[in-house]
């Protein structure tokens, strides 16, 4: 079992300390959080081991999961790395691309794997339908959330869109051509609400809107390749396939087809795959351990990571 621990123990800190706990790859060794009042109360909560420092926790684990907030990621990550230890760490994976690329180099430098939690890569409507997706050449996102303070000391962006841009770069075999975008700080003193359209060189364009003041919540992804059609709903873990296929010599009474102005007839089938319940949290960090283990690259890549993030500023530099 790896030994494991935690640096920040807010929200999303004790679902990992949780699950650390619960699972079987790991060994939860303990956590720090530098907000002293909160840590004392997570520690006496549930029983983990509160450690002093930063480099104390650091020294006592292999694995490092960073769940602070963004602007530490890179010192926590620098320190970890330096002693050899592999990380895991939430997304964004730093505060600027810089950053990012500084932490690659020093992983490669240490011989250090590390992974980055964009979660939804594990979530199960996705993973249901990911191998369906080829060639996607127009992808819209909408991931609308209701008001939370909590994450408004970043552009919404980061907080949220970052999440699609990921799962689009996962999808779309091609560079980033343009990048157009527009946002508006309404409540907040960063943009709120944000909408982008990013060009590929093949010829894909993915239109993404997210915004963090919604009346209501919304994570929806839609999919258009060639003969097919594919939505994933992130919130409600539902996927939907529609594809179109050469019309059979004798297609059944009720077949729905479809006749082109060219004549060419086309069958449309639907399919709902079948969902595979799970926790997408202890899914990402289990794979995580298997990388670990066996030398393999992360499903979530320092790269990957990185290249989110470079997106998501130029979606930034837009405004």
């Amino acid at each position: 079992m790896l030994k494991a621990g935690v640096l920040g123990a807010g929200h999303l800190g004790k679902i990992h300390l949780r699950l650390l706990q619960q699972s079987e790859k790991y060994e939860l060794v303990g956590f720090f959080d530098p907000h002293t009042e909160n840590a004392q109360k997570v520690a006496q909560e549930f029983g983990y081991t509160l450690f002093n420092s930063v480099d104390e926790l650091i020294d006592a684990v292999d694995v490092v999961d960073i769940v602070t907030p963004t602007l530490s990621h890179f010192e926590c990550a620098k320190k970890a790395i330096e002693k050899g230890k592999h990380i895991f760490i939430e997304k964004p994976i730093a505060n600027t691309v810089q950053e990012a690329e500084a932490i690659r180099t020093l992983a490669s430098q240490n011989h250090v794997i590390g992974q980055v939690g964009h979660v939804e890569r594990f979530n199960p409507a996705f993973t249901a339908v990911k191998d369906m997706i080829e060639a996607p050449m127009f992808i819209e996102t909408h991931r609308l959330a209701e008001f939370n303070p909590r994450g408004t000391d970043v552009p919404v962006v980061l907080d949220l869109m970052i999440h699609d841009i990921d799962i689009i770069l996962s999808v779309v075999n091609s560079k980033v051509k343009n990048v157009y975008a527009s946002g508006v700080s309404v409540i907040s003193e960063t943009p709120d609400i944000a909408n982008a359209r990013i060009e590929f060189e093949n010829g894909c364009v993915a239109n993404l809107t997210s915004s963090r003041i919604s009346m209501k919540n919304m994570r929806k992804s839609r999919f258009f390749q060639k003969d097919a059609y594919i939505s994933v709903d992130f919130l409600e873990k539902k996927a939907e396939v529609v594809k179109m296929k050469d019309v059979p010599k004798h297609p059944e009474e009720f077949a729905m087809i479809l006749q082109n102005a060219e004549g060419i007839k086309k069958q449309i089938y639907f399919d709902n795959p079948k969902i595979v319940e799970n926790n997408a949290i202890l899914d990402e960090l289990e794979t995580f351990a298997y990388a670990i283990n066996n030398r393999t690259t992360p499903i979530v890549s320092l790269r990957q990571g990185t290249e989110a993030l470079r997106i998501a500023q130029k979606v930034i530099s837009c405004f």
